[in-house]
């Protein structure tokens, strides 16, 4: 090195200390353009982690998000003795003056709706699941089931906000900005990090998805999950407007490229880095998208799989079979948003629908996963932003009842790499209203799927605004119980 060159700090502009400081930023992102014998090695392409936290049980992981808020008390925590209380009063006792939502506080009564539904034991492991979900009852000596989750959040955006960022009000990095940024892409042709919003046939009425959910926060922006769409192009402007050819669109980006370099140069900026990125990933996703999204070469057994709605596109089963090819193809993080579960009135008649959507491709999923030797590396999560309460909103009858939100206990699942198939995990009181045993709090459910994928969530940090955050904030802790 040239003495010469060392420079003084202190005699720095605040302008050129961070333009010098970004110039390694810039070049991390250009060198996603060289051939892949240059780029880095594990745990991928742009990633901050060098090497592991310590050794992965998973490669990648998909997220079964059911948006709008899962009745544990009609899926998975059978409560036998219910039956006997129908129409009775919550007790005070149970209740313990825990706040409820505005929608059920101005009612006389908090009367018991016992489940409308059969619940059998399952497996070798004995697991109580509802009618509702047969399919994914024949697979429950795959599955950890805990029934003890629980969050603050009590209404749906915060509480959404909370389980994919940690934190209940925007503005922080989604669980899969997350995993982008410590591990970065390990394919150069499509996304880390991939979104899907199906379509749903459960209530009609539905919570809005905002695309902060898997957004970036204050992270770099190259780690935004991308989200595929339902109908037309998969993604945005992926097809060539009229008359324009791949070569002409190739001699447009080069020339793109050379003067968003030359700004690189003058105002060595990160998000121009990322952009000139992003542009040549746009490029080649051209190519690689429509690849993927082509199932017509998929064998009829295996679309048998996922059930009658697998080549219909935007369905939770045509999303389903595209996780997986995803995952053959090396994206990192899926997640699947299917609303519809906001069951307030009429929950017997539109969770059947709902549970209709989900149950047969869940368990496809996995199976299909499974017959190919990819389950054990693959990490899958089932669950929603809360559960629902044991006690009526509205009219209650034999046939018919609905359940305000309930965020003091619900249900997930995990399948997978690093998960111990046939666990039943935590206890509820006899009306599934407070965790009596084994509690986990959301924090605890991304410490562990971060734990899955090599990652120790409390060296996983993003210094801003003074403070190193976190996607467990300052919380969380590995549920080392449903671990392998």
């Amino acid at each position: 090195m040239n003495p010469s060159e060392h420079l003084d700090l202190a005699a720095l502009s605040r302008r050129q200390f961070l333009g010098r400081s970004c110039a390694a930023l810039g070049s991390a992102s250009l060198a996603s353009l060289l051939p892949g014998r240059l780029l880095a090695q594990e745990p991928g392409l742009g990633g901050v982690m060098p090497v592991f936290h310590h050794a992965p049980t998973a490669k990648r992981v998909v997220y079964l998000f059911m948006s709008g808020g899962v009745s544990q008390l009609d899926t998975f925590d059978y409560k036998a003795g219910l039956g006997e209380r129908f129409d009775q009063d919550l007790p005070d006792s149970i209740r313990q003056g825990q706040r409820i939502t505005t929608m059920t506080s101005g009612q006389e009564r908090l009367p018991i709706a016992p489940s409308l539904f059969e619940f059998k034991q399952h497996g070798a492991s004995g697991a109580w699941v509802s009618e509702l979900l047969p399919h994914t009852a024949a697979m429950v000596d795959d599955l950890a089931i805990v029934r003890s989750i629980h969050t603050e959040a009590i209404n749906h955006d915060p509480a959404m906000t909370f389980i994919l960022s940690g934190h209940q009000l925007p503005g922080r990095p989604s669980m899969g900005a997350w995993l982008s940024y410590g591990l970065g892409s390990a394919n150069q042709n499509l996304p880390s990090f991939v979104v899907m919003t199906p379509t749903w046939t459960g209530r009609k009425e539905a919570q809005a998805l905002f695309s902060r959910m898997w957004g970036t926060g204050f992270l770099p922006s190259r780690h935004q999950g991308v989200a595929l769409r339902a109908n037309g192009d998969p993604i945005l402007y992926l097809s060539d407007p009229d008359g324009i050819d791949r070569a002409s669109r190739r001699a447009m980006l080069d020339t793109l490229q050379s003067l968003n370099q030359q700004r690189l140069q003058q105002d060595p900026d990160p998000e121009i880095a990322t952009r000139i990125a992003q542009y040549e990933m746009a490029f080649r996703m051209q190519a690689s998208v429509p690849d993927l999204v082509d199932v017509s070469g998929e064998p009829e057994h295996v679309l048998d799989l996922y059930g009658p709605d697998v080549t219909t596109p935007g369905t939770f089963a045509h999303s389903c079979l595209l996780t997986r090819r995803m995952f053959e193809r090396d994206v990192r993080c899926v997640q699947i948003f299917i609303r519809g579960w906001d069951h307030h009135f009429n929950l017997p008649g539109t969770i059947r629908r709902s549970c209709r959507d989900v149950d047969q491709p869940s368990a496809g999923l996995l199976q299909d996963l499974k017959q190919r030797g990819m389950l054990d590396d693959t990490l899958v999560v089932w669950g929603g932003e809360f559960g629902r309460t044991v006690y009526c909103q509205g009219k209650l009858t034999r046939e018919d009842y609905g359940r305000d939100h309930h965020p003091r206990c619900f249900t997930f699942w995990f399948a997978g790499g690093g998960i111990k198939g046939g666990v039943q995990l935590g206890q509820t009181d006899d009306f599934s209203y407070n965790i009596v045993q084994d509690p986990v709090h959301l924090h605890d459910v991304n410490a562990t799927i971060l734990h899955c994928l090599g990652i120790d969530h409390q060296r996983l940090t993003f210094r801003h605004q003074g403070r190193d955050f976190r996607l467990t904030d300052v919380h969380g802790k590995v549920v080392r119980q449903i671990l392998a």
